[in-house]
Parts: structure tokens; sequence; C-alpha cells
């Protein structure tokens, strides 16, 4: 088996029904989902279909009803709640379409602190790797700023170096660009292509299509099932324009 072909995450009729409503809200109707090693993987849908409580769902942020998650072979669903914990801190990242800073660190502070948290011995390498991160994603020079005195572009490679921290195996993206203009969006992209460059496997929930044009792969949600999937193979910048169009042809054949 190669790199290629090697399953990190899988999800086996994974479903998720809230009992909160009356009646019950089912949200995810068995899913099954393999994300291959390396991979960019892209979830699409409209409004209501499940994204984003899939990617909470297999990234272990919460429970799901019935089915199972593997990460590695491990059953993530098998675990206690601190055990899942040490899990998502130690071999996943998360970026969100709002940063969740603290307030009282500045933008360094809020990257390491997740570092120092899961090996709080090894404070010399974390800083070592953070400081790396900051001049990767080209923030090195506002690292001392509070989180109100940069721009959203800047905070999401800010969230993004703060999601590699721990170097993750994989990491989840959710709605990353949602809250910005086409211009920082553009950077959030280029920070999230060179990560899955770098070999890093991604999964991100997005409603743009031109966001969505980066991923190798494309799986699309309809009420809960997994309904179709489109192979995009490697995205490279000359090919953007065409990949973005043949993309939302595709999307508008299922009335997104």
């Amino acid at each position: 088996m190669t790199q290629a072909d090697h399953v990190t995450l899988e999800s086996r009729d994974l479903t998720k029904t809230y009992y909160s409503t009356d009646p019950p809200t089912q949200v995810l109707n068995g899913i099954d989902l393999s994300v291959r090693e390396g991979e960019f993987l892209v979830v699409m849908g409209a409004s209501g279909s499940g994204k984003s409580t899939l990617l909470y769902s297999v990234s272990g942020m919460d429970r799901p009803t019935g089915g199972s998650v593997l990460l590695e072979g491990r059953d993530l669903t098998s675990l206690s709640d601190k055990e899942a914990s040490r899990v998502r801190l130690t071999t996943m990242g998360f970026v969100f379409q709002q940063a969740f800073f603290l307030n009282n660190l500045n933008i360094r502070d809020n990257i390491l602190l997740p570092a120092l948290k899961a090996a709080p011995k090894e404070k010399d390498a974390a800083i070592a790797r953070v400081d790396a991160l900051l001049e990767r994603f080209g923030i090195a020079h506002v690292k001392q700023h509070g989180i109100t005195q940069v721009s959203g572009g800047q905070l999401q490679r800010a969230s993004i170096c703060r999601a590699l921290a721990c170097e993750p195996s994989v990491l989840f993206a959710d709605e990353p660009t949602g809250a910005l203009n086409s211009s920082m969006s553009a950077e959030v992209m280029d920070a999230l292509t060179d990560v899955h460059r770098a070999g890093t496997t991604v999964v991100m929930v997005t409603h743009d299509p031109a966001c969505a044009a980066r991923g190798d792969r494309v799986i699309y949600l309809r009420d809960g099932l997994l309904v179709d999937t489109r192979e995009l193979g490697t995205w490279s910048e000359d090919e953007a324009g065409r990949r973005e169009d043949d993309l939302f042809a595709w999307l508008r054949k299922k009335g997104f």
C-alpha cells in the first residue's frame, strides 16, 4: 500500500441525532468516509446538510450517536472525554471561522499555549517550533501584537500556526474564510495549501467553490448523507480558473 492509498481517518455508518428538539433531529444518516493520508478533503453541501456536524464528529469534538470513527485505526468513539481531549491536542489541529484567541495574550503566546500544554517539559522546542511557524506564514513581524491589532487574514494565519503548533497528523478547518474578504481569503487558502503540500492531511468545510477548488477531493452532503464525490487532483495556480469553473458546474447540477 502506498502512502497515497493509506487511510488515516475514516468513519463507518456514522449517525448523529439531536434529542433536544421535538421531534429529535437526525443530522447525519450513516456516513462512510475514508480520508487518505496527506489528502486535502473538502466537505460541501447546502446549509443544514450536516457539514460541520460531520467535521465535529470525525474529529472527536462531538460524540456521534452511532457508528465509529477511526484515526490511524484507533476508535475515537471508544475513548473517554479525557482521552479524546488528549488526542485532539496532540494529533489534531483546528481552524474555525472565528479565531477564538485569548484577549490577554499576544499572537505568539496564543499560538504557543497549546504546544506548552501538550508537552510542558519541552518548552524550548515548542518556542523554536512556534517561531519557525510565525516566519513560515509571514506573521513574525506581528507576533507581539494583540489580537485586535492585526488584520483578519493575519489572525487566521495565526490560527493555522496554532493548529500546527503540536505537529498534528490531521488539520480540520471549518469555514476558515467565512468571515474574510476575497483578498484575505486567498491569503488563508495559500497558507492551507502550503500546509497540505508539506504533507499534513487537511479536512475543510466550506461553502465557497473557489476555496473548495484547492482540495484534492470534494464530497457533497445532502440531508446528512454523502451523495457524491468529485476527484480534483493536485491543485496548481495555472489551472485555478478551470478547476473553479468545473467544480461550480458540478455543484450547480446538485442545486447548490
